[in-house]
């Protein structure tokens, strides 16, 4: 009777630093006030201060040499430009902000995942949110109690409002590249075939969230997923998602003319953009005419709202038409760019832009380097797919997107993913004394266990 109460305590114990981190992900679950910190938000912080309690008691060294540099390299270009805010209450707010998304959290879990099972319980964590959003967004679109889009509250989007539309799109996109790494990789048998299901189950509502940014970045990220992980699965998988195309399309009747006309309008950016397409470009064309007149420091943390329509064409509209989903009609102004390089060279200049693309260079470079290593040995891992299709569609996301709303706490969580593999994963199974593996945290385990997991 012990020994069988003593496995599952000792297993639970085993994820107990990483499960702060999902109850993280899981608050997101909540609704969320617009424009004010959520209950994630505040979780984020505690996380933070979990860590450092635990690095004190641990007497362990926060963080490698590499790693605090590559983490680290944003914090002087945030605190310059945070100088050069319009106040001081917009500088430490934005700066806050930015520590949060791009530093503290990354640094957080980077430091809470121990290997790869703590690794993949995280990534579970975002599939498991991105279900929960998705349903909602699904239901949302049958009944139509969503978001208005072409006059019809038709738009999924969750728990997030009509306020933040790119929030469950988020959610679900990077939760869908996750559950396509596992899928892919090496994880036992059942969790590949779970891991599968999922994400042809999220294929739905990702395209109900009629968001091109969110459907180019996924594509992308799920893309070279399959490049990684061999022609033979690549084919295998493609096959499956024509099929579930096909009953979706076919057989529920997924394929709208709203959806449709979504899906046409990538190809017509160009020669006949809609309105929202057109606010896109006037706002890009005020960011790099903001970028020009300060090039080196930028305007300052949150300064691209008081110099937009200074650098603005007639083109731009007043704002976004917000409504349903529980909101009443309203326009919303556009205070960003909605283009996170833009945004950080308006408002950080070059030095900014060095520092934060800096340090998503060097996690890009650092994980292609162990994924040639590993491929040169076999398979893909699992933790090799996921962190390199997050890093991949946070990137191509930020062409069509800034950080703002609740979701973005799930960005510098699927940095610290990132950021664990890249600067950190080759720690983990390296062999101590007497053919054993040994991870960060000391604990010594059998070579095939660590293997496994």
């Amino acid at each position: 009777m012990s020994l069988a109460l003593t496995v599952p305590w000792r297993r639970a114990a085993a994820w107990t630093p990483v499960l702060p981190a999902a109850a993280v992900v899981a608050l997101l679950a909540l609704p969320s006030a617009p424009a004010s910190a959520g209950p994630a938000d505040a979780a984020s912080g505690l996380l933070v201060v979990y860590c450092l309690v635990r690095l004190v008691r641990d007497r362990r060294r926060p963080l490698s040499r590499t790693a605090a540099v590559v983490l680290g390299l944003p914090v002087a270009g945030l605190a310059l430009a945070a100088m050069g805010a319009p106040s001081t209450a917009a500088g430490l707010g934005g700066l806050g902000r930015y520590l949060q998304i791009f530093v503290l959290v990354p640094a957080a879990v980077l430091l809470l995942i121990r290997g790869r099972a703590d690794f993949r319980l995280l990534a579970w964590s975002f599939v498991g949110l991105a279900l929960w959003q998705g349903a909602l967004g699904v239901h949302q679109y049958v009944t139509r109690t969503g978001a208005s889009y072409q006059g019809e509250n038709i738009r999924a989007v969750g728990t997030f409002g009509a306020h933040d539309v790119m929030g469950m799109a988020t959610v679900v996109a990077l939760g869908l590249v996750c559950a396509t790494g596992i899928a892919l990789g090496r994880a036992p048998v059942r969790q590949r075939a779970l891991a599968a299901g999922c994400a042809l189950v999220l294929l739905p509502p990702l395209a109900l969230s009629f968001s091109r940014g969110a459907w180019i970045a996924t594509a992308l990220a799920c893309s070279v997923q399959l490049a990684l992980a061999g022609m033979r699965r690549a084919l295998k998988v493609l096959a499956a998602l024509t099929a579930a195309g096909v009953v979706l399309v076919g057989g529920f009747g997924i394929g709208t003319t709203a959806l449709q006309e979504r899906i046409g309008s990538i190809a017509r950016v160009a020669d006949a953009p809609d309105r929202s397409v057109t606010d896109r470009y006037a706002l890009w064309a005020s960011a790099a005419a903001i970028w020009r007149e300060h090039p080196l420091t930028g305007v300052g943390l949150k300064g691209f709202p008081q110099h937009r329509d200074g650098h603005a064409t007639l083109a731009l509209s007043s704002g976004s038409e917000v409504a349903g989903a529980g909101a009443t009609y309203h326009r919303q102004p556009l205070l960003s760019p909605h283009n996170m390089y833009l945004l950080v060279l308006s408002e950080q200049g070059l030095i900014g832009l060095l520092g934060l693309a800096g340090s998503w260079l060097a996690l890009l470079v650092c994980t292609l380097r162990r994924l040639r290593r590993l491929r040169a040995r076999g398979p893909v891992l699992d933790c090799a797919l996921v962190a390199c299709g997050l890093l991949l569609w946070t990137l191509t996301d930020f062409a069509y997107g800034d950080i703002g709303g609740p979701s973005t706490l799930l960005t510098g969580m699927a940095l610290g993913l990132v950021a664990w593999w890249a600067l950190t994963g080759e720690e983990h199974g390296a062999r101590g004394a007497h053919g054993r593996a040994v991870v960060p945290d000391g604990t010594p385990q059998r070579v095939e266990e660590a293997v496994t997991r």
